[in-house]
């Protein structure tokens, strides 16, 4: 495809008017092939930066380990006791409307996002009983939380008494990179206990939240839970309401795409891992993956944090020693349980699409496929069955686990008792273990999207921005982020990027945490 770039939305598509406008640098619109790219992981990060580099006219190969593209959000074709081909997956994934980049990713495919569907709530259930819901909520701030609190059955006036106004007001001005100088050296945990946040208001508050990083609120940084409160809740006009893919994974988001890289030239290389990466002699790189070598321009590292630690082992003369010792020192969160049940007959009528959970022995939420998946509502509909899928995240490592995958049916059990006489036509439990742990104070140590070598780049969700971004849309902006870093090494022009607000939503609330800032030192 040699003809003119599509001319991208210059818009984020939601509806914050505050919402942060990064504009693209400036340069030629098309390279018409006179550099090239290695782009080493076929996960959201690599699809983003593959995109934004193949769209210029850089002549890109995209390495992918597993045979199927779009990482943890990737899907593969199973089949079930009973004979149905099904698509199975590493588990949900909410995509919330303040992940501008993510969606505009989709776009290129799918400009409405016909593709997503919206859920109509995201209830929470506490074990003791209350139940939180975020469909009412308004989602302007700061009339987004005062809602969420006088709507809450977990936010009690005597507890509210407790609550440290001055501890909390940090909360109102989140700003990157300044959140990590202030929060990064303790824990969501210890964060929580100083503001003195009821009990069960923090458990489906916050809790909830910090464990879709996969790590105990002890071991997560204080500054990503206050960040992603901000991205969602306080920084943001977006809400708390998010999409899921009408259709799995690849069907809906990544065989598209994968079908315009290659309009784009791309070259994609599943189920093919690259050995080592070399710096060449004339400023390139010698990529070792599939049994040769192939030189390159340029290369792209996205790859989940195992994968960056192992790869910089292997590749000694990559980058310098420094940041090969700081790769060296990745770890991965604690391991998570995904596990799919394919029912005999239909769980309750008013059961929800999703349910967040807490205080139910490690489970963290429930799906019914059925209610939203096409794939999954056609299998329903032809059993008379259902499709529910369990998550445990930040299981002990020395969990017994056949233990912990009977220990998550036996919770289903509890939350939707009419599960209890279904039969299980068949079962999958996906354990893994690859996941970015956000300890406390290791931001310093993170990699970051630039290295010493200018024609080396970095992205992921484990990667360090100055942006308030996380988790998918950290993946995706970083992707974009090292594509824009070598389209102006290259005189190209980059990718315009948006994010949600990097302050506070007003000037009052502002001022009120700085003074808050000041009376901490």
């Amino acid at each position: 495809m040699n003809g003119p770039v599509p001319r991208q939305p210059p818009a984020r598509r939601g509806r914050d008017r505050r919402a942060q406008i990064l504009p693209a640098h400036p340069g030629a619109r098309h390279a018409h092939g006179r550099h090239t790219a290695a782009v080493i992981g076929g996960g959201i990060a690599g699809l983003a930066a593959a995109t934004a580099l193949a769209e210029r006219g850089v002549k890109v190969t995209l390495y992918e380990r597993e045979p199927y593209l779009g990482g943890r959000a990737g899907g593969w074709p199973t089949r079930l006791r009973d004979g149905s081909p099904v698509t199975m997956s590493r588990g949900f994934h909410a995509f919330f409307r303040q992940y501008y980049n993510l969606r505009g990713l989709l776009r290129r495919t799918d400009p409405v996002l016909a593709n997503l569907t919206k859920l109509p709530d995201y209830p929470l259930l506490h074990a003791d009983g209350p139940r939180d819901s975020f469909r009412h909520v308004p989602r302007t701030p700061p009339w987004s939380a005062l809602g969420f609190v006088a709507l809450s059955p977990s936010f009690r006036s005597a507890d509210l008494r407790a609550v440290d106004p001055v501890a909390a007001l940090p909360l109102l001005d989140v700003r990157v990179p300044d959140v990590y100088h202030r929060l990064d050296d303790i824990s969501a945990h210890d964060l929580l206990e100083a503001i003195g946040f009821p009990e069960q208001a923090r458990h489906l508050a916050f809790e909830v939240f910090s464990r879709s990083f996969f790590a105990d609120p002890r071991e997560l940084s204080a500054a990503e839970m206050a960040l992603m409160f901000h991205i969602y809740f306080l920084g943001s006009a977006e809400g708390l309401l998010f999409d899921v893919p009408r259709s799995p994974y690849p069907a809906a988001l990544w065989d598209p795409l994968a079908a315009y890289l290659e309009r784009h030239h791309t070259d994609i290389r599943t189920g093919c891992p690259v050995e080592n990466v070399t710096p060449a002699r004339d400023g390139g790189f010698e990529v070792a993956g599939d049994g040769e070598e192939r030189r390159y321009d340029a290369v792209v590292l996205a790859l989940d944090s195992t994968g960056l630690r192992s790869l910089a082992a292997r590749s000694e003369r990559l980058a310098d020693s420094a940041w090969r010792e700081r790769m060296a020192c990745l770890r991965p969160a604690p391991p998570f349980l995904v596990t799919r049940l394919w029912l005999d007959r239909p769980v309750a009528p008013d059961r929800p699409g999703f349910l967040g959970t807490s205080g139910f022995g490690g489970l963290d939420n429930i799906s019914v496929l059925n209610l939203w998946e096409d794939e999954a509502t056609r299998w329903a509909a032809r059993t008379g069955g259902s499709v529910v899928e369990l998550h445990a995240y930040a299981v002990d490592p020395a969990a017994q686990r056949t233990a912990q995958e009977q220990q998550l049916l036996h919770q289903l059990h509890r939350v939707y008792p009419e599960t209890r006489a279904a039969k299980v036509v068949d079962v999958r439990h996906e354990w893994r273990e690859d996941c970015p742990l956000f300890s406390i104070g290791g931001y310093a140590d993170r990699p970051t999207v630039r290295t010493a070598d200018p024609g080396l780049v970095v992205a992921g969700d484990a990667v360090r921005s100055d942006l308030p971004v996380a988790l998918m849309e950290r993946a995706a902006t970083t992707g974009f982020l090292a594509a824009n870093a070598l389209l102006k090494r290259w005189g190209l022009r980059g990718q315009t990027l948006w994010t949600v607000p990097n302050r506070g939503r007003t000037a009052v609330l502002r001022k009120a945490a700085a003074w808050a800032g000041h009376r901490a030192l």
